[in-house]
């Protein structure tokens, strides 16, 4: 909800226990610098009162009363409120002179702060920005020839401009040693606004002073147009503060966090010169879990209420200074300033997560709120709002995926940096390229274990970049995974891989081929016509194709890949689960599931032999494939040690480098051609490994 301006008020009368001593020697300052512009005329007093008017009474009356009743204004940019007091004093000035006008001023500011229950050091400076102002004002007011009561047209404007200038000012100053940040955004902000309804009211005075001196009672007639003078003020404060604002929760909006950030970047370098440790400021980026569930099951009634509820958490978690704001749906973001560094930031995130542990009770129901959160800190991830809230917005995906609840920005997880997206933009053009641009297949054999009979090879993606020399084919996925880009560099790889096929075919070499696949090529059924279509046009036996595809990528989407893997296997391609062990398949996918084989992680297959938990590992996917009628395939097959153990557990292919590296298809023919591998069963028996239950 928004703050009261009773909180609002609060918030205005503490100042950072940091910025304490600085701020309390300016209001030193200008409380001195106003007694150093009025003292000797406020020697005066006594003679005025002595010989008051009816108008003056009159004039210090509303002006007193006005201030009685102020409206604080919504927003951060605050300055003075609505104070009608102004156009009395300031005419009180013009007719009777300094003293006058200050004196019932400082009466109209001690009411006015009783009335909105400013601290002392608050009520001591607004009386010292009157006075100051009053004085600089007087003076010019004498400077441009006007003399009490009797003032020209340009003197009113000269001493109006002067009271404005002195008073805005030492209240942007103040705003800015309290909140940090640019002076200059401060200054510019709200100074169209403060000028019109600040100038309005003041330029009512030399009216007030003129009718004050022949008719006072006709001072009564101007209420009305000062009423309406304030409620054009209260308007226009409103919307500009409802501009910033988020109607729903009442918190700030993505227009108000911008600003906060430019804020806080320009308050980065001032901080830094100083060498304050602090300097630093992070963005933090929540998106609840599980929102569209509650949206879809309770109705958007009950969501918008979930949302309030986590707006108000997440501000009681914040710290003094913070800025919390919702970007819209279910995304929150936080500004915390004056970090020392990623850990702080994370000790916030994990704040936020624990006042949103509590299940929050709407109607009797209790709904669990979790968020995942992204942490971008200002300078080391970004230098402006975008950058920030980009990176941001991947730590936090980063976060929801890892299951971890917070994550700080890392360019390793973020596909979209702009070496990556160089990288993507090269892949596109170069798979339209005849030569693809350094894009190649090698070939991995695979050895039947018993025998040492090579009876099929698994297509590996290399690329040779032009420039950059060779990317490694995980970061060559890692970017083209996520795109478009993918399905066109799958096509690729599948008619490479057949054309190859077709070669091997007319030369008398008959292997089967396996490529690997991502989720995204399985999430419609083009490319079962795709491998239709290549497999006529080359003639070559569909048993010859294999698929490869990861349990994580099954796991994502089970249902569309199931039918996609269904028209495959009618087609007769064979379908394997690749690098099974590691992911998060169950023994009810690997029954549904049209596999023909099953195949071991490289991390449970390098250090079986010397990790006996490993070896359980590997001997049971054995049994349990051979059990379900799958054919088993190990990868990481590095020396003889492994290949014994795998030919003992049972295992009937093997693929790695203790067979052959990955080859270009030439040199995979001259290999075949001149190797030929003994069968574990003629080699010396593997020592035994101990497992868990004998260490």
């Amino acid at each position: 909800m928004a703050a009261t301006p009773l909180a609002q008020q609060t918030h205005r009368n503490r100042i950072p226990a940091e910025r304490r001593r600085t701020f309390g020697l300016y209001v030193l300052a200008v409380t001195a610098a106003a007694a150093a512009f009025t003292l000797r005329d406020l020697t005066t007093v006594p003679d005025v009162l002595r010989h008051a008017t009816f108008g003056l009474w009159l004039m210090a009356v509303l002006a007193i009363a006005g201030d009685a009743l102020p409206v604080t204004l919504p927003g951060r940019w605050n300055t003075s409120a609505i104070y009608p007091s102004i156009c009395f004093t300031f005419a009180i000035m013009i007719d009777y002179g300094l003293a006058a006008a200050v004196l019932v001023q400082g009466i109209a500011v001690g009411v006015a702060s009783l009335r909105l229950r400013h601290a002392l050091w608050r009520a001591v400076f607004n009386l010292g920005q009157y006075t100051l102002a009053f004085g600089i004002a007087y003076g010019v007011l004498h400077l441009l020839g006007g003399v009490t009561g009797d003032v020209g047209l340009s003197a009113a404007v000269g001493a109006a401009t002067a009271w404005f200038t002195a008073k805005y000012l030492t209240t942007a100053v103040a705003l800015w040693l309290r909140d940090g940040g640019a002076l200059l955004p401060i200054i510019i902000g709200p100074l169209t606004n403060e000028a019109l309804s600040t100038g309005a009211l003041l330029m009512l005075g030399p009216v007030i002073a003129f009718l004050a001196r022949d008719e006072p009672e006709l001072v009564l007639a101007l209420i009305l147009p000062l009423l309406a003078v304030r409620r054009l003020s209260i308007i226009t404060a409103e919307q500009r503060h409802l501009a910033n604002l988020d109607t729903l929760t009442g918190l700030a909006n993505r227009k108000a966090l911008m600003a906060e950030v430019a804020s806080a970047v320009a308050g980065h370098a001032q901080r830094a010169v100083q060498g304050d440790p602090r300097s630093r400021f992070g963005l933090l980026l929540l998106d609840v879990d599980r929102f569209k569930h509650v949206n879809d099951a309770l109705g958007h009634e009950v969501g918008d209420r979930l949302l309030i509820a986590v707006g108000d958490r997440l501000a009681g978690a914040a710290r003094d200074g913070d800025l919390v704001a919702r970007l819209g749906g279910d995304e929150f973001a936080l500004v915390a300033k004056r970090l020392t560094g990623p850990d702080e930031a994370r000790e916030l995130a994990e704040k936020i997560e624990q006042a949103l542990s509590a299940p929050v009770v709407l109607d009797g129901l209790p709904l669990d709120v979790g968020g995942s959160i992204g942490i971008a800190l200002y300078p080391d991830h970004g230098t402006n709002f975008a950058i920030l809230m980009r990176h941001a917005e991947v730590a936090m995906y980063a976060a929801k995926n890892g299951g971890d609840g917070t994550a700080v920005y890392s360019a390793d997880t973020d596909h979209n940096t702009p070496q990556r997206l160089s990288l993507l933009a090269d892949l596109r053009t170069m798979l339209g390229m005849p030569d693809r641009g350094g894009l190649r297949l090698f070939y991995q054999p695979q050895v039947e274990i018993s025998t040492g009979e090579v009876v099929g090879v698994e297509a590996l993606l290399r690329w040779q970049h032009p420039t950059r020399g060779p990317v490694s084919p995980e970061e060559l996925i890692r970017v083209a995974e996520p795109s478009s880009v993918m399905r066109l560099l799958t096509r690729w790889v599948v008619e490479e891989a057949v054309i190859q096929l077709a070669k091997w075919s007319a030369a008398g070499l008959r292997l089967r081929m396996a490529v690997n696949v991502s989720v995204r090529d399985l999430h419609t059924g083009a490319i079962v016509e795709q491998i239709e279509e290549l497999l006529q046009r080359y003639d070559v036996a569909p048993e010859q194709l294999q698929l490869e595809i990861t349990e994580s990528a099954l796991m994502a989407d089970p249902h569309r890949v199931l039918a996609t893997l269904t028209r495959l296997q009618l087609l007769g391609v064979g379908i394997a689960l690749d690098d099974f062990g590691t992911g998060y398949s169950s023994l009810q996918h690997l029954r549904r599931l049209p596999l023909s084989e099953v195949k071991i992680d490289r991390s449970f297959v390098l250090s079986m032999a010397d990790d006996g938990d490993d070896l359980v590992i590997v001997r049971s996917i054995i049994e349990l494939a051979g059990a379900l009628g799958l054919r088993v395939v190990a990868e990481g097959v590095e020396d003889d040690r492994a290949w014994r153990l795998l030919h003992a557990a049972g295992c009937e292919l093997g693929q790695g480098w203790f067979f052959a590296r990955p080859l270009p298809p030439d040199e995979l023919a001259d290999w075949l051609a001149r190797t030929a591998l003994p069968a574990p069963a003629r080699l010396p028996a593997p020592p035994t490994p101990r497992t868990w239950s004998q260490v």
